[in-house]
């Protein structure tokens, strides 16, 4: 406190004056430390000592003042807390200054977490998938086909496929809803579009809008010899399906008419028709003809 008082003092204001009396005279004293300066250069040397006094006691000054402040504000921020008020101006300085960092760490470590599970999760699915029975056939049904309301849970379409071909051990199906509402139809073409590039089934199950739109890219196999072959006793008028290719302007049979086959109606998805073709780079070639033989053996 003595240096203190020794500050107001040096700049000749009554001890504790107010911060703008202190403001207002080290400006006064400046401007005329300044004018002498100008005045006296032969004797600068102790003028610049004599204002140095001043700024060294206008800024002990201005450092209790400051001091004051922050100690009234940190009585009504933290006095609330008493003996804890010191733990939580650090708590409260901490979270101030390192809340980002804080989010950051926290976003990282969730991170961290998520692709440990994810990994983990990655790894028990392709152990499942390692301990199941090869693949007898992959089916992708492609058109205006919704799984029905009453549909069991757990594998619908694959365990009804079973039943049928109680000697296979494994389906693979998939859907892809395209509505036959043409206004309606361009998003879910552009799904369709991404699923025929990507996914490699055995066969497509196919409505018959688009069976015309799939069988002119070339995604299917002729099935012309099969047709005069194996197929043959089997086939009745009208269920061989024709189309010319974007490569071929000839006309082949590139889908079976299966709809009326009894075993469709074994499969629990709302459906107006449904065309079948084998996807020229299948895995089972041989299974996708048993399929077909065996739903056209039920045609009604």
């Amino acid at each position: 406190m003595d240096e203190l008082k020794q500050a107001y003092e040096t700049m000749g204001l009554p001890e504790l004056a107010a911060k703008e009396e202190v403001e207002k005279r080290y400006t006064t004293l400046m401007r005329k430390d300044r004018s002498r300066t100008q005045q006296q250069k032969d004797n600068a040397e102790s003028t610049d000592d004599s204002f140095a006094k001043i700024t060294q006691a206008y800024r002990l000054i201005l450092e209790h003042e400051n001091r004051k402040l922050t100690d009234a504000f940190n009585e009504q921020e933290y006095g609330k807390y008493k003996k804890m008020a010191g733990q939580a101006q650090k708590m409260d300085h901490f979270w101030r200054y390192y809340k980002f960092h804080t989010f950051g760490a926290i976003a990282a470590i969730a991170l961290i977490i998520y692709g440990v599970i994810s990994f983990m999760n990655y790894r028990e699915e392709q152990e499942r998938l390692a301990n199941l029975p090869p693949i007898d056939l992959s089916v992708s049904f492609m058109g205006n086909y919704m799984l029905r309301e009453d549909a069991p849970k757990e594998e619908p379409i694959e365990n009804a496929l079973l039943t049928a071909f109680p000697e296979w051990k494994r389906f693979v199906t998939n859907v892809t809803l395209v509505p036959s509402d043409q206004q309606a139809q361009y998003a879910y073409l552009q799904k369709a579009v991404l699923v025929l590039a990507t996914e490699h089934p055995d066969v497509y199950i196919l409505d018959k809008g688009i069976f015309e739109w799939v069988g002119t890219q070339g995604v299917l196999i002729n099935l012309d010899d099969d047709v005069n072959g194996d197929f043959k006793p089997l086939l009745k008028d009208g269920l061989a399906m024709k189309l010319k290719t974007e490569d071929d302007t000839e006309e082949h049979v590139y889908g079976i008419d299966i709809s009326n086959s009894a075993l469709v109606d074994q499969v629990p998805l709302y459906k107006e028709n449904m065309i079948i073709g084998i996807r020229a780079d299948s895995k089972n070639p041989e299974n996708a003809r048993t399929f077909i033989k065996t739903y056209l053996a039920t045609i009604k």
